[in-house]
């Protein structure tokens, strides 16, 4: 009996704990499908490398990967604190912000920004998260480049911390100096995904967009939704972009950590509603960065993001910096695994009032509805540009789907989708009367299909042209 593959994708940051190549091959090897090379750290020598080491190592395994890189974008930090060590914050502390003092100078009262807009952005009574919320500062007053604080909820802080406001609001570029440093970059190398952090509203997507592109670049782009106007613009992001992060680091701080989980229940439902992947990210393992176990309540985080029909879970430190790299991806595919054999996880969701413009969309729906209604044992749907599959894994069902595609970046994009597994192949090598044949040969021939099985076929009439499947065939191997 053929064991069906899992259908929700597992992300992992690359970093230190991963940099040997024995290491990077048992980390594909116990089933990460995207690795992220996030470029808030490290030097553009030292991921490049990684992206090339992993690119390799999956080559040598004949397996498909898909990369996604992360731009760092304007997060705001605190500046240095003489002391390596940091401080100690108590309740009740006075403490300030000073967007002119030394970068390297704070102390037991004050320390200095990276943003000097801050004092203008701000008002007494706004309350000031540091370190993911660890740290609470109600502003009491702004004097010139200074923002005087109280402390309402303290503990240790060290530098370089981030910094947000409760509700949002800071108006900082979506694209630094950096960002744009490190897009020039990325043209160098073969990327899937880039990720753009702190959008705020359709607009940024389009500027990255045109700035990607203008290098040749031909990677898609992730919003991370992380911003608080971001929700409020949710709809117009996701129409903009390729695919959206539930980015749950700092969108909690902003919305506040009691209403994330409904808010990422609703990006998940918008973006499938809208024909675009989605990824749930954020200390969805983190206890495993030290523990060879999780706890019972990230195992639950887990289970329900998949419920909710995520199209992939991501690891970020527990697999770049953290003692366990492929323990934790074991765990995190246990996990899929068991909550994907829950029935509300395949039972399909299709309505039947839907419109669809696109022929290739009809197409691909029509499938979904005959393979949850028919005993299919697959669906091939060999494509160009990757848009019917990733319609077809919109549809929630237990059925795999399988893109048979000649081009490497629509086989490295459709990594990310729910359900969808890329095989290489190309079709213009056939007569058009031989495709489907040998499709079904080549599946075969990987031990993924048997004699016997019945599948549905899509495809176009038109052959290597994007957006023109219009056919559907039920066939026996």
């Amino acid at each position: 009996m053929k064991i069906i593959p899992r259908r929700t994708k597992i992300i992992a940051t690359l970093g230190p704990a991963t940099d040997s190549p024995e290491k990077m091959r048992a980390l594909l090897t116990a089933g990460v499908n995207v690795v992220r090379i996030n470029l808030s750290h490290g030097s553009q020598a030292q991921q490049a490398s990684r992206i090339l080491l992993a690119q390799k190592c999956a080559q040598e395994l004949n397996k498909i990967i898909g990369v996604l890189v992360d731009l760092q974008g304007p997060k705001i930090r605190i500046a240095r604190f003489a002391d390596e060590n940091g401080i100690v914050l108590a309740e009740g502390d006075n403490f300030a912000l000073d967007a002119k003092l030394d970068t390297n100078a704070g102390n037991q009262a004050v320390v200095g920004l990276d943003y000097p807009e801050l004092p203008a952005q701000v008002a007494p009574e706004d309350h000031l998260l540091l370190d993911d919320g660890r740290i609470v500062l109600i502003v009491k007053r702004v004097r010139g480049s200074r923002v005087e604080c109280e402390v309402l909820a303290g503990g240790k802080l060290t530098s370089n911390k981030g910094l947000n406001r409760k509700g949002g609001g800071l108006s900082a570029p979506s694209l630094t100096e950096k960002d744009l440093k490190d897009i020039e970059f990325l043209s160098q190398y073969t990327v899937d995904y880039v990720a753009l952090s702190f959008p705020k509203c359709k607009q940024d997507i389009v500027d990255a967009r045109r700035l990607i592109e203008a290098t040749g670049n031909t990677a898609q782009i992730v919003a991370k939704i992380e911003r608080s106007e971001a929700i409020d613009n949710i709809d117009e992001i996701i129409e903009a972009a390729d695919a959206v992060m539930v980015a749950r680091g700092d969108l909690g701080v902003e919305i506040g950590y009691a209403e994330l989980p409904a808010v990422q229940k609703y990006i998940i439902s918008r973006a499938r509603l809208c024909d675009k992947a989605v990824i749930t990210a954020t200390q969805m393992m983190e206890s495993m960065i030290y523990n060879p176990i999780p706890t019972r309540a990230e195992v639950s985080d887990v289970a329900n993001a998949i419920l909710d029909g995520t199209d992939a879970v991501m690891l970020s430190a527990e697999t770049a910096t953290g003692d366990f790299p492929i323990k934790v991806v074991a765990v995190l595919d246990e996990i899929c695994l068991a909550a994907e054999r829950q029935r509300m996880a395949r039972f399909p969701r299709q309505r039947d009032d839907a419109q669809f413009e696109r022929h290739d969309k009809s197409i691909a729906m029509a499938a979904m509805y005959i393979a949850n209604h028919v005993p299919i044992k697959a669906i091939i749907t060999l494509t160009e540009s990757g848009s019917t599959p990733l319609s077809m894994s919109r549809v929630r069902s237990g059925i795999p789907i399988y893109a048979l595609s000649r081009h490497a970046k629509t086989r490295g994009r459709v990594t990310l989708f729910r359900g969808v597994y890329p095989v290489e192949f190309d079709l213009t090598l056939y007569k058009s009367w031989e495709i489907s044949r040998s499709a079904l040969e080549t599946l075969v021939a990987q031990g993924i299909l048997e004699p016997g099985d019945k599948v549905i076929v899509t495809k176009g009439d038109i052959l290597g042209i994007g957006g023109y499947t219009n056919a559907l065939k039920i066939l026996t191997v």
